[in-house]
C-alpha cells in the first residue's frame, strides 16, 4: 500500500508536504479516518489524497484562527513594520512599543509646533505706512522674494495655516524682576532680597512672582496700545495701523495641508503593515503544534471528511442491490460533518478568546486580588507583624 512519502502530490498545495510530522500522521490520519466513518463494516468511498487534503485544510483552518487572534492581541506592534515575509516568526511573543500611540499623538505635537513629520516655513509681508489689511497668499514672500503659497512644500496646493505670527510688543516684566529696585516688594511690605551683605534674606513664594508677572502683562496690554492681528479668509489685519515711513517686515510661521501618504519627513512605515490583511504570517507547520492543537487538527480533518463523504453519497439516492435497494445516507453525513465543524470552531475561538493578551492582564488582575483577600485570613505570630498606631 502507498504511503504519503511514495505519492506523487498527495496534497493539494504542498505546502506541509516537507514536514516530517506532517507525514507521519498523514498515514495515519488515512487509518483514523476511515475507521471512524465505519469501513471495517461498510467501504468509505474516500481516496488517500481527499483525505490528506482535509488534513492539509484543517492545518490551514487552525493556523487561520490561531494567527487571527495573534494579530488581535499585538496588531499595534506590528503595524507599519515591513510586509514581507513573517514564516517562522508567526507564533513569537514580540516586545510591546508604543509607536502606535506616539504616532497617533503626533498630530498634536505638529499643531504646537514641537515636532511633527510636516516642515513650516516662515515668510515676511512688506507692510506699508497707513495700510493695515494685507492679502497673505499674495504678500508673503520668503527671503529670496518668492510667494509662500508658490513654495514646493504646498505638494496639494490647498491653502495655508498660519502657526504663529511674530506681531506683539515686548513685556516690561524686566522692571519687576529687576533685583536693583525694591519698589515693587517695598509697596506691598514684602522683604526684599539683595544680595548686599547687610541684607537679611527672606524666602519669597514662586506664585508671587507668577501673579505679579500675569498682573504686569495685563496691565500693559490694557493700558496700552497692543500689537495684534485678525485674520480673515486670505487677509491679515494688524494692530495698530502702520505709522512708520521706513519699510518694516511683519513675520509670519505657515504650513501647508498635510498629505498623509507622502510626509515631507520620509517615513517608509506607511507602506508597511496597515490592517490585519497584510500582516505576514506564515503557515503554522504541524511540527510546531502541540499536542492540544494537533487533537483539534485532527477532529477537523475527520469533520471534513465526514462532509466529504456525504457529498460523495448524495450523488447516488439508493444503490439498487439483489432485491431492493440501498440507501445512502450522505445528507446526514454533510449536516453532521457541518455542524462537527462549527462546534470545534467556536471551542477553539472561545479557548483562543480567553487567552488574547488583554484577557490575559484581566485573569493575572483577579488573580492578585484573590489572592490578597486569601492573605488577609492568615494569622501573623507575635513579634513577626509591624503595627502602626
Amino acid at each position: 500500500m502507498s504511503s504519503f512519502l511514495n505519492t506523487l502530490n498527495p496534497t493539494s498545495f504542498g505546502l506541509f508536504d516537507a514536514d516530517t510530522d506532517f507525514q507521519t500522521e498523514a498515514d495515519g490520519m488515512v487509518t483514523f479516518v476511515k475507521r471512524k466513518l465505519g469501513d471495517d463494516v461498510l467501504s468509505v468511498e474516500l481516496t488517500k489524497k481527499m483525505i490528506w487534503t482535509c488534513f492539509e485544510e484543517s492545518l490551514f483552518e487552525y493556523g487561520r484562527i490561531v494567527n487571527e487572534y495573534q494579530a488581535k492581541s499585538q496588531l499595534t506592534n506590528f503595524l507599519g513594520i515591513s510586509t514581507g515575509t513573517l514564516a517562522g516568526d508567526e507564533q513569537k511573543f514580540s516586545r510591546e512599543t508604543l509607536d502606535f500611540f506616539l504616532r497617533k499623538a503626533e498630530p498634536y505635537s505638529t499643531e504646537a509646533g514641537l515636532g511633527g513629520m510636516y516642515d513650516s516655513i516662515s515668510g515676511s509681508i512688506d507692510l506699508v505706512h497707513g495700510q493695515q489689511d494685507y492679502n497673505m497668499y499674495e504678500s508673503l514672500k520668503d527671503t529670496a522674494g518668492n510667494l509662500i503659497f508658490s513654495s514646493s512644500l504646498n505638494k496639494l496646493g490647498g491653502k495655508m495655516k498660519i502657526m504663529e505670527v511674530f506681531h506683539y510688543s515686548p513685556h516690561a516684566a524686566y522692571r519687576f524682576f529687576d533685583a536693583s529696585s525694591a519698589v515693587n516688594y517695598l509697596n506691598n511690605e514684602f522683604s526684599f532680597e539683595s544680595f548686599t551683605p547687610e541684607t537679611v534674606f527672606y524666602v519669597l513664594p514662586v506664585f508671587e512672582d507668577i501673579l505679579r508677572g500675569g498682573m504686569l502683562d495685563l496691565s500693559s496690554r490694557v493700558r496700552r496700545s497692543n500689537y495684534t492681528f485678525k485674520i480673515v479668509g486670505k487677509n491679515i489685519r494688524i494692530f495698530p495701523t502702520p505709522t512708520t515711513v521706513s519699510a518694516k517686515k511683519l513675520w509670519m510661521r505657515v504650513q501647508f495641508a498635510s498629505d498623509p501618504l507622502n510626509p515631507d519627513v520620509p517615513d517608509p512605515s506607511i507602506y508597511g503593515v496597515s490592517n490585519m490583511s497584510n500582516i505576514p504570517f506564515g503557515n503554522i507547520q504541524f511540527s510546531n503544534i502541540n499536542s492540544v492543537g494537533r487533537q483539534w487538527v485532527r477532529q477537523y480533518c475527520l469533520a471534513l471528511c465526514r462532509e466529504l463523504l456525504g457529498l460523495v453519497r448524495t450523488k447516488f439516492t439508493s444503490v439498487p442491490i439483489p432485491g431492493g435497494d440501498l440507501t445512502l445516507n450522505g445528507g446526514e453525513l454533510v449536516s453532521q460533518g457541518r455542524e462537527d465543524k462549527e462546534k470545534l470552531t467556536t471551542s477553539l475561538r472561545e479557548m483562543l478568546e480567553s487567552t488574547t493578551y488583554e484577557k490575559l492582564l484581566e485573569i493575572e488582575a483577579a488573580a492578585v486580588e484573590n489572592l490578597q483577600k486569601v492573605l488577609r485570613g492568615i494569622p501573623v505570630p507575635n513579634g513577626r507583624a509591624i503595627f502602626i498606631g
